[in-house]
């Protein structure tokens, strides 16, 4: 009866243990990332009472737990309001390291940006994986994050230049370009040159004339289409008498040349200048001139709406009635793309491939340009450079990568997380704050990205809270109660018989 006795005290320490272990698998029932625990009971070695090696009539010394399991089932996902935290979709564990850089291994995503950039967990352990381009597991850093400016290389425009526009009148439009060190701005000058359906158009950035624009204004159709670009060219300028002459356009006034012709000046007389006749401008005019000598300069205004469009430096000595020729000349060709050069940029900053920028007009991507009867707009406006951005958002994939979302509009990866796995899990040691460590018996760890090697992937905005099944846990909580209250009946039994032997002697 003596060995009763122990037996039944070895169910209950058993029974109390296992109450242990459901009372914390309920405790944690709201941690999140937490793997509930099962406790296994085994027999204590039994004793033979025939004193042999035959097997029979043998009575057991009780029960003892043999182990306390983790469970390591999924739990359920629970969606959250912030991209930082993440929750694994199968086998795996998430990699942080503190401060003295021991490593331990986490299932609870709940992760943040601390005040040096780092991502962190709730215990501000660092996040551990793969910077960019980068093979070395390490910490994940944020705080340098920013995206740099690219120069544009081309641009395209989608825009309405109205047909009802005056002769002479200007629709401007203005949009960034970007140079990476002076962050510059293009701007487009479209002027109505005064022949019907066609523009002049010049590029100036941060008010620097372009070197050089092989094409200087639109001709629309009939019905507005974009129909031909043309480019422009002045000859050399031929006089009578024994004066010279050189012709300087305007900046910006290279699309006032619409037409091959030329336009021929008459010396009237001391200090007079006109246009005696011209075969592509009816209303250009001699607008002012200087004294006559050496260094005479005579402004003329092409179109008659007013401006110097064309400038003429006189040398030698002119005549009365003496003419001087200006010859133009312009090609149309079908839409091709506008290529503007640049330089003495703010900052010794460059634009575009080699100093060229590209006005797209071709590509199956190229905005439209128009010529109906309805007001000058910008529609669109694209081009494939940007300035210089600071890190906005983060946003982390399935597969772990950690992308950046920069204030200039880019997206760029700034690592990639890791998990680790075991060749043996329940062999991981319970460290507390939801973390675990290796042991000789989980073995060493075994780290990839998500989704690779078996893992499980990341899922951002959610977490994973704790596999306790409530249900099971109160039926286990029943048996391991009744399993105690038998066991304290064996005892109460016992004491019973043992005082009723007692009583033999009386």
């Amino acid at each position: 009866m003596g060995s009763a006795l122990w037996i039944a005290i070895s169910g209950l320490n058993a029974s109390s243990k296992q109450m242990d272990v459901i009372g914390n698998n309920i405790a944690n029932a709201n941690t999140m990332g937490f793997k509930a625990g099962k406790a296994y009971f085994a027999n204590v070695l039994s004793q033979s009472l025939s004193g042999g090696a035959s097997g029979v009539m043998q009575i057991g010394q009780g029960v003892t737990v043999a182990d306390v399991a983790t469970q390591f089932s999924q739990g359920s996902l629970e969606s959250t309001s912030s991209s930082l935290d993440l929750a694994i979709d199968g086998g795996g564990f998430f990699i942080v390291e503190d401060d003295e850089g021991s490593q331990y291994y986490t299932r609870a995503g709940a992760f943040h940006i601390d005040g040096d950039g780092y991502l962190v967990d709730v215990n501000d352990y660092r996040v551990q994986g793969y910077a960019p381009s980068s093979p070395a597991l390490g910490d994940i850093n944020t705080r340098n994050a920013q995206s740099a400016p690219v120069a544009s290389t081309s641009f395209s425009v989608g825009l309405n230049l109205d047909s009802r526009t005056d002769a002479g009148d200007t629709f401007y439009s203005r949009r960034p370009s970007t140079t990476p060190r002076s962050g510059s701005h293009a701007r487009f000058d479209l002027h109505e040159n005064g022949r019907e359906g066609q523009w002049g158009m010049n590029i100036t950035l941060d008010g620097n004339a372009a070197d050089t624009q092989n094409y200087t204004g639109f001709s629309f159709d009939g019905e507005g289409n974009l129909d031909k670009v043309y480019s422009t060219a002045m000859g050399s300028l031929t006089g009578s008498g024994s004066g010279t002459a050189a012709a300087t356009l305007a900046d910006g006034h290279d699309g006032q040349i619409y037409q091959t012709g030329n336009l021929v000046l008459q010396r009237d007389g001391v200090d007079a200048w006109s246009v005696h006749t011209s075969s592509v401008y009816e209303n250009a005019t001699v607008t002012s001139y200087g004294t006559l000598g050496s260094d005479d300069t005579l402004a003329i205004d092409l179109d008659g709406q007013g401006g110097a469009d064309l400038t003429v430096t006189l040398g030698g000595t002119w005549a009365t009635n003496d003419r001087l020729t200006v010859p133009f000349t312009c090609t149309e060709v079908d839409p091709a793309d506008i290529s503007v050069s640049f330089s003495g940029l703010a900052n010794g900053a460059t634009i575009g491939a080699s100093g060229a920028l590209a006005w797209d007009l071709t590509s199956a991507t190229a905005e439209t340009i128009s010529g109906y009867a309805s007001t000058s707009t910008v529609k669109a406006l694209t081009n494939d450079g940007y300035p210089s951005g600071v890190l906005k958002s983060l946003a982390i994939e399935k597969d772990g990568n950690i992308s950046g979302f920069f204030t200039n509009g880019q997206t760029a990866s700034l690592g990639q997380l890791c998990l680790a796995d075991f060749p043996n899990p329940w062999g991981l040691k319970k460290m507390g704050s939801n973390l675990f460590s290796s042991t000789l018996t989980s073995g060493q760890a075994i780290v990839n990205t998500p989704g690779a090697g078996g893992l499980g992937e990341v899922t951002s905005n959610a977490l994973e809270m704790a596999n306790t099944d409530l249900g099971t846990e109160f039926i286990s909580m029943i048996t391991a109660q009744r399993a105690y209250q038998a066991s304290a009946k064996v005892i109460t039994t016992t004491d019973a018989m043992m005082a009723e032997l007692m009583n033999i002697k009386r």
